[in-house]
């Protein structure tokens, strides 16, 4: 019954978003996570990241195996915040050892543009996000790689000016939203969020703590060395119960 009371709730909070007014759910736990995230203004550039990790800091193994590192309510958390994005995007070592849909499949909503970022050209046609036709997706690379409107299977490649250290997430996010694309969900993996984190292109970061300790395996965020604890980003952060596990986010604009 409460899965079901909070579905209803879902589908209400999706609708307020469009029509705005006081909001249906006010009170309710899906209103105190998911409203601010409802209320940013259609237009507004807007990027949160998300990822999961154990007690230990870690994404994955050192061999890439991050499958049912969190739970249930995780995943749901995830579609669900598919479904506000306008645009999701992912790095290119996702795509490679995951394949994933990137879809909005666990909850009510549309599925999001799906943006792929693989500077080099690494990726070759052959996963599913290229073929499948279920939402329009962009390959973003660097200028040079692949001319403005060029296809791999049904997905269009978008250049982008390089910089001292690569693709800036800036440049990123200014490309993306003169394609209309101004609300952005960052899902992975870890050197692509951090990549947004370190030049200060996260409004916001979630991750999602499992109760399981791997010991060793990928690091969840690298950012450059500091010596002084004061050097360290302390955002404000909200904290949510996800079954098991714990969201944390991290608030860095409003």
């Amino acid at each position: 019954m409460r899965g079901e009371l909070e579905g209803a709730d879902w589908e209400a909070l999706l609708a307020w978003r469009e029509r705005g007014g006081p909001s249906p759910c006010e009170g309710s736990p899906l209103a105190e996570l998911y409203g601010p995230l409802c209320a940013v203004p259609r237009g507004r550039p807007f990027a949160v990241a998300h990822l999961a990790q154990s007690l230990d800091g870690r994404i994955a193994t050192v061999n890439g195996a991050s499958q049912w590192l969190s739970g249930e309510a995780d995943l749901l958390h995830a579609h669900r915040m598919r479904a506000l994005a306008d645009a999701i995007l992912v790095g290119v070592g996702t795509v490679l050892s995951d394949d994933p849909q990137l879809t909005v499949r666990r909850c009510p909503g549309s599925n999001p543009v799906r943006v792929v970022i693989d500077p080099e050209r690494r990726l070759d046609g052959t996963q599913g996000i290229f073929r499948d036709g279920a939402a329009r997706t962009l390959i973003v690379t660097g200028e040079g790689r692949a001319q403005d409107g060029e296809t791999l299977g049904l997905a269009e490649y978008v250049p982008v000016p390089r910089g001292p250290e690569g693709l800036d997430p800036r440049t990123i996010r200014d490309v993306l939203a003169r394609r209309g694309l101004h609300w952005l969900f960052i899902e992975g993996g870890g050197v692509t969020i951090s990549r947004f984190l370190k030049v200060g292109a996260l409004d916001r970061l979630q991750i999602t703590i499992a109760p399981v300790i791997l010991g060793s395996g990928r690091p969840s965020i690298d950012l450059p060395e500091i010596t002084d604890i004061r050097e360290g980003l302390r955002p404000r952060v909200r904290h949510f119960p996800l079954g098991d596990d714990i969201l944390v986010e991290c608030i860095f604009h409003d």
